[in-house]
């Protein structure tokens, strides 16, 4: 399990989300206070961000390092500056290996994409049936073994192979898909996801089975203000609000949160 962190407003610098707050994501990779099945989230971590003022795809630094040992990050996150943005700290689950291909965000043309939860033993029972479910292009694409990266494929497969599809449909479209098979093949999974494409966050609290992992929206606060920040974790004190579950929702840059249903 993972923690995740999405911010859409106006440009700011990256350090006062990964480094500054209190409980920012920085401590959270060796803080949590709501990760359930892990101690720490050291096996490597990930930042996405969209340039401040020219649309253009969207950058990413991945390591495999713990965020604690990168002396990369703090240079890097005081150096860029953006409005939107999706970070996370990973701890791997047992049998997805601690390797690059697996650290995210994803990113594909204008999107990118974060995903917190478990396929429970997803070797054994998702694998090959989400696989089956690719198109072609998408299969190939898939260079890594975790479940989350799965379920980007199950995502890009609805995008890309319905044009006009919205990427809140296109969520919706995967979601649908792996309730389905954790149903067939009985087995739990949990999909915490968030997705941009720079002009909005869309995402997903949602758990098979008992409650899904942590999830927590925060607007017009005086830290961020005419801001929109999604965490696992809040990063400080302020009036939080726990995401509702199971939910599919969009949060656009005028801090409006809407909610869809999972087809």
């Amino acid at each position: 399990m993972c923690r995740l962190l999405g911010y859409l407003g106006p440009a700011i610098a990256l350090d006062s989300l990964i480094l500054k707050p209190p409980h920012s994501l920085m401590v959270q990779s060796y803080a949590p206070k709501e990760l359930e099945v892990a101690l720490l989230n050291a096996d490597g971590f990930g930042l996405g961000w969209y340039h401040a003022t020219e649309p253009q795809a969207p950058f990413t630094y991945r390591n495999v390092l713990p965020m604690w040992n990168d002396p990369n990050v703090e240079p890097l996150c005081r150096y860029i500056k953006t409005g939107c943005a999706l970070s996370y700290v990973r701890s791997a689950t047992p049998g997805q290996g601690v390797d690059i291909s697996n650290c995210q965000p994803f990113q594909s043309d204008n999107l990118l994409f974060t995903h917190n939860g478990y396929i429970k033993q997803f070797r054994e029972t998702l694998y090959r049936p989400m696989r089956q479910l690719m198109s072609d292009r998408v299969y190939a694409s898939i260079h890594g073994n975790t479940d989350s990266e799965h379920i980007w494929g199950l995502l890009l497969t609805a995008l890309t192979t319905q044009p006009e599809i919205s990427l809140e449909a296109a969520l919706a479209t995967a979601l649908g898909q792996l309730l389905a098979l954790a149903e067939e093949y009985d087995t739990p999974v949990a999909a915490n996801v968030l997705i941009s494409d720079g002009h909005k966050l869309v995402g997903s609290r949602l758990a098979s089975h008992g409650r899904a992992p942590s999830l927590y929206w925060l607007a017009h606060s005086p830290q961020f203000p005419h801001a929109v920040v999604v965490a696992s974790e809040p990063l400080f004190d302020a009036a939080w609000e726990s995401l509702e579950e199971p939910s599919l929702f969009t949060l656009t840059a005028d801090c409006d949160l809407q909610f869809h249903s999972i087809s």
